[in-house]
């Protein structure tokens, strides 16, 4: 029996496992962030730009133009934190609670054709500062921007104006949020929410 290459054999085994378990703490650390409190997004909403009611759907059909006009569309997102250790009888302080300071929406395409600037728009990031509370299992509404005027007015959203070339994009809109808490501790949150663009009618 070859003892030199079984042992080499083990320690591949031993290290591939290794390596598999911090894989996943890392993508672990990185989903919930490296404090006590976690945040999760209940919903992610958007409402389309130019209309006075600003209805607010689980999608949005992002018009590129309306009434000869360029509108930004606007976003929600339910959001609320919750201790790591659930069964923790400490009772969460106010050094748990989360600020949350900035936002940033990425668009892709199912297709696999995400060119920012070509096939979808580009990335736009953006400030915000809401404190949520730890524990109290009421969700915080965080508003943003969803699509921005200056996307409406670059490829590839004119191109739709008028049915010009292309007719409608279809994408997923990724927004993350990005705080920490009163320590210091970083935390962030991802949610989606489906965006269609075209130049749809006018009431």
């Amino acid at each position: 029996m070859n003892t030199p290459h079984l042992i080499h054999s083990v320690k591949g085994v031993l290290v591939a496992i290794v390596c598999g378990l911090a894989i996943t703490s890392c993508a672990d650390l990185a989903r919930t962030g490296t404090g006590p409190a976690f945040l999760i997004i209940q919903s992610v909403t958007g409402a389309r730009g130019g209309t006075t009611a600003g209805t607010f759907a689980s999608n949005l059909e992002s018009d590129v133009i309306t009434n000869s006009s360029v509108f930004s569309d606007v976003g929600q997102a339910s959001i609320r934190a919750e201790m790591k250790n659930a069964l923790s009888t400490t009772t969460p302080s106010p050094i748990n609670s989360v600020t949350l300071n900035r936002y940033r929406v990425e668009y892709r395409r199912t297709d696999g054709q995400n060119q920012p600037g070509i096939d979808v728009p580009f990335p736009i990031e953006g400030a915000t500062t809401v404190n949520i509370q730890v524990g109290t299992g009421s969700a915080q509404v965080v508003g943003f921007d969803l699509v921005r005027l200056q996307a409406k007015l670059e490829r590839p959203l004119r191109n739709l104006v008028s049915g010009g070339g292309l007719i409608v994009i279809s994408t997923i809109a990724e927004v993350t949020f990005y705080g920490a808490d009163q320590a210091g501790n970083v935390v962030s949150i991802t949610g989606s929410i489906d965006v269609k663009f075209a130049d749809f009618g006018d009431s």
